[in-house]
C-alpha cells in the first residue's frame, strides 16, 4: 500500500492490510465468508479472491517487498510451486529441510515427473556446481532442523545468471531478519502458520513474488488447485501478524540465553544455533542476516529412548510438532520416518517462545535431571 512505503517492518506488520480510513469505517478487515458473488466484477466466485485474504496479502506482501498469495498450508504453496515445473525438469535442493518438501519432492521424482539434484545447502561450491540445468534451486536457510546457513546472496546471484529459477523457505529467518527477494529470488515461501500467525491455531501458506507473470501462473496454480485458505484463518493470522515484531523479538532473545547455557550443559553434545560465536555458520549469518532466529536445535550425550523421555518431561516446554507460536515446543525430529537419516537421533528441535526465560531454563534443566537420575 503507498502509504505504507518507507515504514520499518515493525510498522508494517501493524498498519498494512487495512480498510481506507474514512468515517465510522472499520479499523480491521472484516471476515468476508461469501462463496458467492453477484456478476460483473473481477473475481466472480469466492475460490478466486476474498478480501480478507487479500488484506493479509497485503500485509505479508509489505514484509517480504513482493505481491503475495495465501494458501490452505505452507505445503500447499509449496506444491504450487513446484506444479509449476515441465515434466523432467531439473530441482537442485538441500538433502536436509522441511520434511513435507523433502516428501513432496521425492515423490515427484519418483513419479518421473523431476529430477532432483540434492545438495549440502552449506557447501557453496556443492550448490554452484549443480546449477548447470537446474530449473530450480529450491533453498531453505536456516535449514530445518540443524540450523545449517546457506550463502543465499552469492547462490541467488549465481543461479540467477545461469537463468534459475529461485526459491527460498524463509519461515525460520521470517522477513525481519532476511528479504530473499531484496537478494534476488524469484519466489519467497511461508508457513504462515508459524511465526506470521503465531498462535498455533491457524494452518496457512503464502508465496511472494515480484514477478507480475509468474504472479499469474502462481495464481492460476491456486485457482485450478483449490488450495485456498479459509477468511476466518486469514483473518486469525492477520489479527497474529500484529504482534509479529513484538513476540519474535522476545523469542528470538531467548532463544539466545537457551543457546548459550545448552552449550555449557554437560548433558548436551552439541548446539545448532547460528546466533552462538562457536556456530560454524555464525559468521556467514551475521554477513547478511538481521538476527538469529528463534529455533534451536541440540544432540544429547543419550540414547533416542532417553531422548524422548526428557521431551515427555517437560512442563512449560510443550511436547509437539511445529514452532513459531508463542509458547515453547521441542521433539526429538527423529522421532518422524521422513526426516533425513542425517539427523541424529538424538537430536531435540527447540522452538523457543515468549515465557519468562528463567522459567524456560529451570523447566529445561528438570527434563534433562530426567534422565541423569
Amino acid at each position: 500500500m503507498k502509504q505504507n512505503e518507507g515504514l520499518h517492518p515493525d510498522t508494517l506488520a501493524i498498519t498494512s492490510g487495512r480498510p481506507m480510513p474514512a468515517p465510522d469505517a472499520p479499523l480491521n478487515t472484516p471476515i468476508s465468508l461469501s462463496a458467492t458473488l453477484h456478476a460483473g466484477g473481477p473475481l466472480g466466485y469466492g475460490r478466486y479472491g476474498n478480501e480478507t485474504w487479500s488484506a493479509l496479502e497485503d500485509a505479508i506482501g509489505a514484509l517480504e517487498g513482493g505481491p503475495t498469495l495465501v494458501f490452505s498450508s505452507g505445503l500447499a504453496a509449496i506444491g504450487a510451486v513446484f506444479s509449476l515445473l515441465p515434466v523432467g525438469s531439473v530441482v537442485t535442493a538441500s538433502d536436509q529441510g522441511y520434511s513435507g518438501s523433502m516428501a513432496l519432492l521425492r515423490s515427484l521424482e519418483e513419479a518421473g515427473k523431476i529430477e532432483v539434484r540434492y545438495v549440502t545447502v552449506s557447501d557453496t561450491e556443492q550448490i554452484l556446481a549443480a546449477l548447470p540445468g537446474t530449473a530450480l534451486v529450491w533453498l531453505e536457510s536456516p535449514t530445518n532442523p540443524c540450523l545449517e546457513i546457506a550463502d543465499l546472496p552469492a547462490i541467488i546471484r549465481e543461479a540467477k545468471s545461469l537463468d534459475c529459477g529461485v526459491a527460498v523457505d524463509n519461515t525460520f529467518a521470517t522477513p525481519l531478519n532476511q528479504r530473499p527477494l531484496q537478494m534476488g529470488a524469484d519466489i519467497v515461501a511461508h508457513s504462515v502458520t508459524k511465526y506470521l500467525a503465531g498462535h498455533s491455531d491457524v494452518l496457512m501458506g503464502s508465496l511472494s513474488t515480484s514477478d507480475s507473470g509468474l504472479f499469474g501462473r502462481l495464481e492460476n496454480a491456486r485457482k485450478l488447485g483449490g488450495a485456498i485458505a479459509g477468511p476466518f484463518e486469514a483473518w486469525l493470522a492477520l489479527r497474529g501478524l500484529r504482534t509479529f515484531p513484538l513476540r519474535f523479538e522476545r523469542a528470538q532473545a531467548n532463544a539466545m540465553e537457551i543457546a548459550q547455557r545448552l552449550a555449557a550443559h554437560p548433558m548436551v553434545e552439541s548446539v545448532n544455533y547460528p546466533g552462538l560465536a562457536t556456530d560454524p555458520f555464525h559468521d556467514r549469518a551475521r554477513s547478511f542476516m538481521d538476527g538469529f532466529g528463534a529455533v534451536l536445535s541440540f544432540t544429547l550425550f543419550a540414547t533416542p529412548e532417553q531422548t524422548d523421555k526428557v521431551c515427555e518431561a517437560s512442563k512449560v516446554v510443550m511436547y509437539a510438532t511445529s514452532l513459531g507460536g508463542v509458547e515453547s515446543l521441542w521433539e526429538r525430529r527423529r522421532r518422524w520416518s521422513g526426516e533425513s537419516s542425517s539427523v541424529s537421533e538424538s537430536l531435540i528441535r527447540l522452538s523457543v517462545g515468549c515465557e519468562y526465560v528463567e522459567d524456560l531454563w529451570s523447566d529445561i534443566e528438570n527434563s534433562l535431571q530426567s534422565i541423569s537420575q
